[in-house]
């Protein structure tokens, strides 16, 4: 039987990623099924297994491509010796990198619990390797003295969780600017490391 026409590997893997992603953000990955990811691509549930092997397989693929994304992208940045400038670098990156890929990071966050063995492992690797750069510029600036901090990893944390947060509220076009939340949450940052 000769495919579809559209239907090739370049476009129908990435509308499936894509519903698969929609809907994983909308229900949770564990209320959602192949069949209802099928359904929303268009497609028969068994036409599904040509471009994924399982559930699992998506939801990890989608999650180590939007980590690998965001250690790439802040890789990318230019060195900041100065603590003070790499925090702040940090924080407008963070915000700026997950306000347009709300869906995946919701998954990043929320989802890590429902991958397996050897895919946790995986991505609460890479998890780790973020925060650490993180964790980096907060000892670099404390053992300067730039920073007032009780406990370094808890404060790697909080920040993160802050910055992570804007995307549960911000919306483009809202009343603040993504520029102005920045500079707002630039400032919050500041004070909560005793800068």
């Amino acid at each position: 039987m000769a495919r579809k026409k559209n239907s090739s590997a370049e476009v129908t893997g990435p509308r499936i990623r894509a519903a698969a992603q929609r809907l994983f953000a909308r229900h949770g990955y564990a209320a959602v099924s192949m069949r209802q990811i099928a359904a929303e691509v268009g497609v028969q549930a068994g036409a599904l297994y040509m471009y994924t092997p399982d559930k699992q397989s998506l939801l990890y693929d989608m999650m180590h491509d939007h980590m690998a994304d965001l250690l790439q992208s802040h890789a990318a940045l230019p060195d900041c010796p100065d603590p003070l400038a790499a925090l702040e670098q940090f924080t407008r990156f963070h915000i700026r990198f997950h306000s347009a890929r709300s869906d995946a990071v919701f998954i990043a966050y929320m989802e890590l619990r429902n991958l397996e063995g050897e895919n946790f492992t995986r991505i609460e690797a890479m998890r780790r390797n973020y925060e650490a750069r993180l964790q980096d510029v907060l000892q670099r600036g404390h053992g300067a003295g730039v920073f007032r901090l009780p406990d370094i990893k808890l404060a790697t944390y909080a920040v993160i969780a802050m910055l992570t947060g804007v995307n549960t509220w911000y919306r483009e076009g809202g009343r603040l600017s993504l520029s102005r939340v920045e500079d707002i949450y630039w400032d919050m940052v500041r004070k909560s490391v005793g800068a």
